[in-house]
């Protein structure tokens, strides 16, 4: 603000978050007043932790409190998570609690000393009523804000709930370091999460999923008997000792986010305007890093629009992150019983992985010793060995290293005929070149009348398969012990469209091809055409077309081949309740609809040599209500593993033009995590994989068996070589062509 205007401000909850911000302001010269209806000693939970990261803008902010702080802070290394009755401990990890109750009195002692007026048991008046009164309000009312309730019009929050419950709980002796234990019941899997938070007390947190929480009876204790059985349940970790509680309930995680963090002059701050779930500890950590935005927001801006304006986007970036983060996080939860039957060091990774904040390259920094012998049960041939560069065997064919050039339409079939050309040679021919273990070609359509666009590729003539002999032996001769597969698929009703720089989706303005499809149902109502609905001779006809194509594809030369049953093309089509409305024998429950897709890969199997590889690309949800569900993913898998896929290429949505995806930093990876430990079979993990530490991460905490990389060898034909540089590998699973042996380090620079 400008110098000598002095704000009065209304702060409305008394909490961590309220409470610093209230002081902050206060030091900047602004006449504030905080609100709390409870007690001032009232508190709920036990400890908080806080990072170094939050600490550092803490001391530069005000350093009366950071040192207050430093007094009181209990500090430790080291995670130790105990799986099956076997500990490991992982350090490096640096951690800083306090109990919450002494964190509220440093900052109830600073705000007095700065002349904040602290209203205990009071209630706050209305949003509105402060609004009219004050120059600036502040919301910081938690989780079940009034004042978000009141404003949600405005605010427009969204509250999403956990499938787990938990129960803040404390021991009144110190953990050795933040400990996971795993407790495996027989009502089903349950955990502990505890660290200190004092020389003698401990916070302790035990959660379940839901199913479990109930089958368990947990919905009928009390405090007192739940406390009880948490300790009996996990007596070991807490050495015989009892469990107490806070005024402590069973709760589920509810996410909050809000569209706006302000209106007119109230803004949003801490759980009022974001929350993120407590198992990467980031809740008062977030309340504080907002008190120190909004405060120096305050402190720069002219006024208090440009000021909320300036805070909000300061802050939301960094929360986003932080959700994503804590949403991983508390989804692996949920799923864990989908992972205890890990070896116990690659569960321990994935553990400390699930965020996707700590990852392979950072966790070898923290621990390498703990790191390296992840990496020998992985099955890395030696310690300068990254994962990604340790083979994997899939029938006759053994894949060099773990990355896999994407299947990527490139629409540019000369004359429209469907026959690949020279573009085609040089692109796939550069990718193989690049070093990854398998190139993947576009989808590969196995009749004209299957085509996407007349720019799509087939193999069904002898002039293609020519044409595609030519490239196979290009990589192989020239780029030897790299794989290449074929991905065969039909357009079903996404067919006789433009190509995708002249308008995705959109039909071709002439010239277009009848489209067929399992029912009657258009891509975009009233843009695409609608398909007919294929009838059992049309079927016949259409598995004849995949098994010849088959053959032709055996005949280039190609190592490996995927059935693509997914993004809503044809087979995809059949297997989603959302596009496949048939009441006959290939419709209704799952079990139907599954049955042409089978037939065609039998039919493709029956064919393609018994010792090449098949594997079957999948969407394993349409981001849609009422499609594909997590089990029903599970379950596809499971039926094409069972007809003799060697691993599932776990993809997500295109299946529906309304769709919504949750994008994000390898956002479809945890559907090919549930598949692959439910399951047991080899995954592909697909979506917003773009550097080759995430690469190691998901390899080696068990969710994938190879990494598909799509858009980053776009950018870098050389994406995997260049790995292996960065990463100082230079054996045999990522070999420099011969020619391009001079450039396999980085060039040098000019001067500074």
């Amino acid at each position: 603000m400008r110098a000598g205007s002095a704000l009065r401000v209304a702060v409305v909850g008394g909490g961590p978050g309220g409470l610093y911000a209230a002081a902050l302001l206060a030091r900047q010269g602004h006449t504030v007043e905080v609100w709390e209806k409870n007690a001032p000693e009232a508190t709920f939970g036990f400890g908080v932790v806080l990072s170094d990261e939050t600490l550092g803008g803490i001391e530069r902010a005000d350093t009366v409190v950071y040192a207050a702080l430093g007094a009181e802070f209990v500090r430790w290394d080291d995670i130790d998570i105990v799986h099956r009755g076997r500990l490991l401990t992982s350090g490096g990890h640096g951690f800083a609690a306090l109990g919450r109750r002494r964190l509220l009195e440093i900052l109830h002692e600073r705000c007095a000393g700065l002349g904040v007026r602290l209203r205990f048991r009071t209630p706050a008046p209305a949003a509105a009523a402060l609004a009219a009164s004050y120059d600036l309000v502040v919301a910081a009312d938690g989780v079940h804000s009034a004042t978000r309730q009141g404003g949600a019009a405005h605010f427009r929050p969204t509250l999403t709930s956990g499938r787990c419950r938990y129960i803040w709980l404390a021991a009144d002796f110190a953990f050795d370091a933040f400990r996971f234990e795993i407790a495996e019941t027989e009502h089903g899997v349950m955990q502990l999460h505890a660290y200190p938070y004092s020389a003698d007390a401990s916070t302790v947190i035990v959660e379940m999923h839901e199913d479990v929480w109930r089958a368990a009876g947990f919905d009928l204790c009390d405090e007192a008997e739940s406390a009880a059985r948490c300790a009996k349940i996990f007596g070991e970790a807490l050495r015989g000792r009892p469990l107490h509680g806070n005024r402590s309930a069973w709760t589920e995680f509810r996410t909050v986010v809000n569209e706006r963090w302000s209106h007119g002059n109230v803004v949003l701050l801490g759980d009022a305007a974001h929350t993120a779930h407590f198992s990467i500890g980031s809740g008062t950590k977030l309340a504080v890093e907002d008190a120190l935005a909004l405060a120096e927001a305050v402190a720069t801006e002219p006024d208090v629009p440009a000021a909320l304006a300036a805070y909000e986007a300061a802050r939301r970036p960094a929360v986003a992150s932080t959700q994503r983060a804590a949403a991983a996080s508390m989804r692996w939860f949920e799923e864990l019983a989908g992972y205890v039957d890990q070896p116990a060091r690659q569960f321990a990774f994935n553990l400390l992985t699930r965020s996707r904040r700590v990852t392979h390259d950072n966790l070898r920094l923290r621990d390498e010793r703990f790191t390296r012998a992840v990496e020998r049960d992985f099955g890395c041939p030696d310690e300068h060995t990254p994962p990604m560069f340790t083979p994997l065997k899939l029938r006759g064919l053994t894949l060099r290293n773990r990355v896999v050039v994407s299947p990527m339409d490139m629409y540019s079939a000369p004359d429209g005929d469907g026959t690949p050309g020279d573009f085609h040679l040089v692109h796939l021919g550069a990718r193989a070149l690049g070093g990854a273990g398998l190139v993947m070609t576009e989808m590969v359509c196995v009749s004209a009348e299957g085509r996407i666009t007349p720019g799509c590729t087939g193999l069904y003539t002898a002039a293609q398969a020519r044409a595609w002999t030519r490239i196979a032996d290009f990589v192989h001769g020239s780029a030897p012990g790299t794989a290449l597969g074929v991905q065969l698929g039909h357009s079903g009703r996404k067919g006789s469209t433009r190509v995708m720089w002249e308008g995705m989706d959109d039909p071709l303005p002439e010239g277009n091809w009848p489209l067929v499809a399992a029912s009657e149902l258009p891509y975009r109502p009233g843009v695409s055409a609608v398909p007919r609905a294929l009838t059992e001779a049309d079927l016949a006809s259409i598995r004849s077309d995949f098994a010849a194509a088959a053959v032709r594809a055996a005949g280039c030369g190609f190592d490996l081949l995927e059935l693509h049953c997914a993004h809503g093309y044809l087979l995809s089509g059949f297997l989603s309740p959302l596009t496949n409305h048939r009441t006959d024998a290939y419709g209704g429950p799952l079990e139907n609809r599954l049955r042409f897709p089978l037939e065609v890969f039998d039919a493709v199997r029956a064919v393609w040599p018994a010792d090449r590889p098949m594997t079957v690309r999948i969407s394993a949800t349409d981001w849609a209500p009422g499609g594909t569900s997590a089990q029903d993913a599970v379950d596809i898998a499971a039926a094409f593993a069972a007809h003799g896929a060697d691993a599932i290429d776990v993809s997500t949505g295109q299946v529906v033009a309304d769709e919504s995806p949750e994008y994000g930093r390898s956002y479809q990876t945890p559907y090919a995590d549930r598949i692959r430990n439910a399951l047991g079979v080899p995954v592909i993990a697909v979506g917003a994989i773009s550097s080759w530490d995430d690469v190691n991460s998901l390899l080696l905490a068990g969710r994938a068996d190879l990494c598909a990389v799509g858009r980053p060898h776009l950018y870098d034909p050389h994406w995997t070589l260049h790995a292996a540089a960065e990463q100082s590998y230079a054996g045999p699973a990522a070999p420099w062509p011969t020619p391009y042996q001079a450039g396999s380090r980085t060039p040098p620079t000019g001067r500074g």
